[in-house]
Order: structure tokens, then sequence, then C-alpha cells
């Protein structure tokens, strides 16, 4: 099962590939900042991943422009995503997720990744959406047993729009419904 809504995200650190060389991307790094969208896709160089990795690239700026981070997710080793990235033109921040350690974290890894036809590999991450606020809670969280079913950008976006419009507590927190500090 996916981590649920309201749930504190697991932090981690996973490797990316830029220009300058290999990275080290911390979730927490974006808290009290911006809200993070994390997009877990099967792997690189696969029709739908590729496809959804494209279209998301295509409109960055809307992320950007709703105070959103964006990170694809995979399995695969960082020079693997570059490679991928170049070919396909693909602009989101891939990050490594090699050991599978963050699928699992977050609910969201296969026990056997298409094993009718043959590939049956274990700790493939199921697409997958998260939407981590400023505060490090996860406020949506979609999941797709079919690796083929795009996540929901169109309600991703409403979310994002509505976490942007949250009005500021004194803590520099955003005031989140129901909820109280003191």
């Amino acid at each position: 099962m996916p981590l649920a809504v309201g749930t504190k995200a697991p932090d981690f650190t996973l490797s990316t590939k830029t220009a300058d060389g290999p990275k080290q991307i911390k979730l927490s790094d974006n808290f009290g900042k911006k809200n993070t969208l994390l997009l877990f896709f099967p792997m690189a160089f696969t029709g739908t991943c590729t496809t959804e990795m494209c279209e998301v690239s295509g409109g960055l700026n809307a992320y950007t422009n709703l105070n959103a981070t964006v990170y694809g997710i995979s399995g695969d080793n960082p020079f693997a995503q570059e490679a991928w990235a170049q070919k396909e033109k693909i602009t989101v921040s891939l990050l490594s997720d090699y050991e599978h350690k963050v699928a699992k974290d977050f609910g969201v890894m296969y026990d056997s990744f298409l094993p009718q036809m043959n590939l049956g590999m274990a700790g493939v991450p199921k697409r997958s959406a998260f939407i981590i606020d400023k505060d490090g809670v996860i406020q949506y969280a979609e999941s797709n047993d079919d690796a083929r079913q795009l996540p929901n950008f169109d309600r991703i976006k409403a979310k994002l729009a509505e976490l942007k419009s949250l009005p500021m507590n004194h803590e520099g927190h955003e005031e989140h419904e129901g909820s109280s500090r003191s």
C-alpha cells in the first residue's frame, strides 16, 4: 500500500546526473521552501515512461509556477537515466533509486514486475505520484498497479494550486484545513 495522505514523507537522498556530474538530491532540502512532486516510474527507455516524462518536461513551467519541484524516480542508474533524458529531451530531474529503498519506503514497488513477459523483477517502482508539502507531509498519493496507467495530472495540478494558495502561519508553515498549531 502506498503511503497515505497526511503521512510524514520519509526523507531520502538520491543520485542524479547533471551536466556537472553526479549530484545528491535530498527531499528535505525543499521543506520550508516549495512543494515537491515525486513521480515514480518503472524504468527508462520504455514507452509509457518516456511519454510521461516527456509530457511533464514539456509542461515543467506549469509546475514551477505552482511553486513545485518535480522529480522522476526509477531504479535505473543515473548514467542510464541521463542517456535516456538526452535521447528524449527530458528536462525533469531524474533520481536514481538504484537499491529500490525509496520505492519500498513509499510503498510503491512491485513484488514481481511483468512476470508474464518473463521479466519478473522485484523492487521496480509502480507508476505513482506523491505531492509533499513544504512541511514534509504527503498531500496527494496515487499509485497504479497497471504500468501503462499515467497519473491524473489534472488532479495533481489542482492540489498544487490549492497548496500554493494556502496562507502561511506565523511560523512560516502552510495552514491546512483543520490543522492548528500552538
